[in-house]
């Protein structure tokens, strides 16, 4: 069977100050009325129900989004004892997927990706589901648009075989965020995707990996995989975290895999991280901002307006920044430094300023 994990245990603190600790970006309306969990989960259907959705996340957020998606057994909302990057809760979402349904194909997913092509998306996950049947962990790489520097990639190498129309090839290997100049020749190329961070992988073929790369931390889950459903559960599940290595699933066991797969797609995608990539994948106005909220500008342009409360946000000659007014924080950035938000969130914890965090 098919079954989805959604990865949603990041704080979002790059949507500062909309996004907060007890409701980080995952669990917001940015894009449209529903939050981006709730786009998450429904759009898998009818390929992937909604019994089949499985969320690793902390405890405070699996309530709020068992209030956003009723639909998801409460059974599939897998928390974990605290954050230790993406390594650690995928391989505890593997494993519980694996004590229900040892034969199931996952496809690892995260809560805060827009998909402007949803239909075609569909489509790569069923031909990714064929692919990972030949015990390839198969990841989406999303074809270059630009030389991008903010994010990860893969390496396509020999044709492995077409599959529901869609090319997959060896993977050769991932690559760190490069300079603009080796961007633009991985652009030219053509042989190099960004890496999307979606994964699509038999639990089987995922847990075997762990066990090869990351043995303790496998062991001590197959020794928890026993007591789920007991009051043993609590306890063995600490005892597994407490050795989970502190690594993404990358480090953890993408770039050590003995079959990784890619097929590069198409699918509009966006990793929705910073204010200017939210205002990317959003409907401009005719001077090109986006507004949200109560605003009146003269001479205002490329800009981004988010009010939340029922003050006006009044712009005189203004261009390319972000204006998000919450009760409690007003935020005010030009465009190109956005990524700087969290050092102002940093700060805010120096500063012990809990309230708004």
């Amino acid at each position: 069977m098919y079954h989805a994990l959604i990865m949603a245990g990041g704080s979002g603190t790059r949507l500062w100050p909309l996004s907060r600790k007890d409701r980080p970006k995952q669990s917001l309306s940015l894009i449209e009325e529903r939050t981006m969990f709730q786009v998450t989960a429904f759009r898998l259907q009818p390929l992937i129900s909604l019994e089949r959705v499985h969320v690793v996340t902390n405890a405070l957020m699996a309530e709020i989004f068992k209030e956003q998606v009723p639909g998801i057994p409460a059974k599939n909302y897998i928390v974990e004892p605290g954050p230790k990057d993406s390594g650690p809760a995928a391989a505890l979402g593997l494993q519980h997927i694996f004590h229900d349904d040892p034969n199931a194909t996952v496809a690892i997913l995260t809560a805060d990706h827009h998909i402007g092509k949803v239909q075609h998306f569909l489509q790569v996950l069923q031909s990714a589901y064929d692919v990972a049947q030949q015990d390839y962990i198969v990841t989406l790489g999303i074809t270059p648009s630009f030389a991008a520097t903010g994010f990860g990639y893969i390496e396509q190498g020999e044709t492995i075989g077409v599959f529901n129309e869609l090319t997959a090839y060896q993977a050769v290997r991932f690559a760190e965020k490069p300079k603009l100049e080796v961007a633009q020749e991985w652009l030219a190329g053509g042989k190099h995707a960004w890496n999307s961070g979606m994964f699509i992988l038999t639990c089987k073929t995922g847990l075997r990996e762990y066990a090869r790369q990351q043995a303790a931390f496998a062991e001590a889950l197959v020794q928890m995989d026993g007591s789920i459903g007991t009051p043993d559960y609590p306890t063995k599940l600490d005892a597994a975290w407490e050795i989970a290595p502190r690594k993404s699933i990358d480090y953890a066991i993408m770039e050590g895999a003995e079959k990784v797969a890619v097929i590069p797609v198409d699918i509009g995608w966006s990793d929705i991280g910073s204010w200017a990539s939210l205002m990317d994948v959003m409907e401009t106005d005719e001077a090109g901002n986006v507004v949200l909220g109560d605003h009146i500008g003269i001479d205002t342009t490329n800009s981004l307006i988010r009010g939340t409360t029922q003050r006006i946000i009044a712009t005189v000659g203004v261009r390319d920044l972000v204006i998000v007014d919450t009760p409690d924080a007003v935020f005010v950035c030009p465009l190109d430094r956005v990524q700087e938000v969290k050092a102002i969130v940093d700060k805010l914890k120096a500063q012990n300023r809990t309230e708004v965090l």
